[in-house]
């Protein structure tokens, strides 16, 4: 009687505890995986003048040199997801940042662009499985009624590692150059793999789904409740398999909620990659110098920031569809008066618009992160997770080519950014058909259990 009682589901045991002081530190380590990877994103954004002056290119040019890290980023969520529901989060974790680590490092002594652009692409090979691995463990240690709070509040990491690197690499570019940013966006994450090696835990719901070694579970239980003097027996989630498959995600269950999904992380990162590539260079060429455009630019990660963390309090209050849908609506309105604040010269509204996208587009994603990580099973969420991002950044490498290409085609700032405002409706519609989808099949569910 006393082992039947005694035995409870893994989601049942993290939800029954206060958050520990172990689990705070998963978030923190993840927050500072993110915000090497948001400093990434920002810094290239910001070299970019640079290398255009020293290389004689024009700004169709520098696509390429986006497109790699992303087509990388891209690769690597493909990649490296299925392998994290195989081996661990942990594992597939520490070996990404090894990899985008030394590949940025690398990249740093590159001759010409064509060096540049193949160690970018492994540096985005790694870098895409570093994020959607931080996501989800920061969700499999959540507990349920903060998990969306508490992923975007992680996650927040991006946006400010964002808006620091794009602050540094305009004070640090005169003096230590292109390759100096790319040195420090190397050595950063290889600083903490240590701290990862024996502060990070593999996800306590991969090693109680696989049937890991019990001692392994057990000093992780501890640590999540040590006032807890009988170590409880914990099973896997109910209809949680062992089985990782791609398939799972195409299954009738999920099928559509996958697609609405990928739409919206493509829509989304389409806005917010044309925006961190092109921004400085869209400012650059309405006067600003580049350390003025380093803190105009600032403001769309602060938005991001705190929308992210707002949008996180309201997805765990309220319908998270809905709520993201109407902060991707927002963010179509902010992406006009932005560009309207530009075109004009009118630095509030241009301040306003600039939060406003961060707020509603930055912000959302992170939502969504967040909610794709509750959407799916343990069994399958890295590869869900994984794959959203996958889709996402093939949006992102769109968007960050066609900056330069809508550039090239004399088209002004308010008509870049307006343009803009489409995908952020259709990211909005996407999610409301996932909603629509939700109540069906509650309608559905009921339908069978009256009769």
């Amino acid at each position: 009687m006393s082992q039947i009682q005694n035995t409870v589901d893994v989601q049942s045991f993290i939800d029954g505890n206060p958050l520990s002081r172990a689990q705070k530190m998963i978030m923190w380590l993840c927050f500072i995986i993110v915000a090497i990877d948001g400093f990434d994103t920002a810094a290239v954004g910001f070299i970019a003048p640079a290398l255009k002056a020293e290389w004689a290119l024009e700004a169709t040019g520098l696509a390429p040199l986006f497109g790699a890290g992303l087509f990388g980023l891209m690769a690597g969520a493909l990649f490296f997801g299925p392998l994290a529901d195989k081996f661990g989060r942990k594992t597939i974790l520490i070996g990404s940042i090894l990899v985008f680590g030394f590949a940025s490092v690398i990249a740093a002594y590159s001759s010409d662009m064509n060096s540049l652009i193949i160690w970018r692409f492994i540096t985005g090979l790694g870098l895409g499985g570093a994020m959607p691995n931080a996501i989800t463990l920061t969700s499999e240690y959540s507990p349920t009624r903060r998990r969306s709070n508490l992923v975007t509040l992680m996650f927040c990491g991006f946006t400010i590692g964002s808006a620091l690197g794009g602050i540094l690499s305009a004070q640090l570019l005169p003096t230590v150059g292109w390759r100096g940013i790319l040195l420090i966006g190397g050595i950063a994450p290889l600083a903490t793999i240590p701290f990862l090696m024996i502060f990070l835990p593999e996800s306590l719901r991969f090693l109680v789904l696989k049937n890991r070694a019990k001692e392994k579970i057990d000093k992780i239980v501890r640590s999540i409740a040590p006032h807890v003097k009988t170590v409880p027996h914990l099973v896997p989630t109910q209809n949680e398999t062992n089985n990782a498959g791609i398939r799972d995600l195409f299954s009738r269950q999920y099928a559509l909620g996958t697609f609405l999904i990928w739409c919206t992380f493509f829509m989304s990162l389409l806005i917010i990659y044309l925006i961190s590539s092109w921004m400085p260079t869209m400012l650059t060429n309405h006067g600003f110098n580049l350390e003025n455009a380093s803190w105009v630019t600032s403001v769309f990660q602060i938005g991001g920031t705190i929308g992210a963390i707002v949008i996180g309090y309201l997805m765990d209050k309220k319908d998270a569809t809905k709520v993201l849908s109407i902060a991707y609506v927002l963010g179509a309105v902010f992406l006009v008066c932005l560009g309207f604040g530009i075109e004009n010269a009118m630095m509030p509204l241009l301040l306003l618009g600039m939060f406003g996208v961060g707020v509603g587009i930055s912000g959302s994603q992170v939502g969504v992160n967040a909610f794709s990580s509750s959407f799916y099973p343990t069994h399958c969420r890295a590869t869900g997770v994984s794959w959203a991002n996958a889709v996402g950044r093939s949006g992102s490498v769109v968007g960050s080519i066609i900056g330069g290409w809508l550039m090239s085609l004399n088209l002004s700032t308010f008509e870049i950014l307006s343009l803009l405002a489409i995908p952020a409706v259709f990211a909005a519609f996407a999610l409301f058909m996932i909603k629509r989808m939700k109540q069906k099949a509650a309608q559905s569910t009921y339908a069978v259990a009256e009769s």
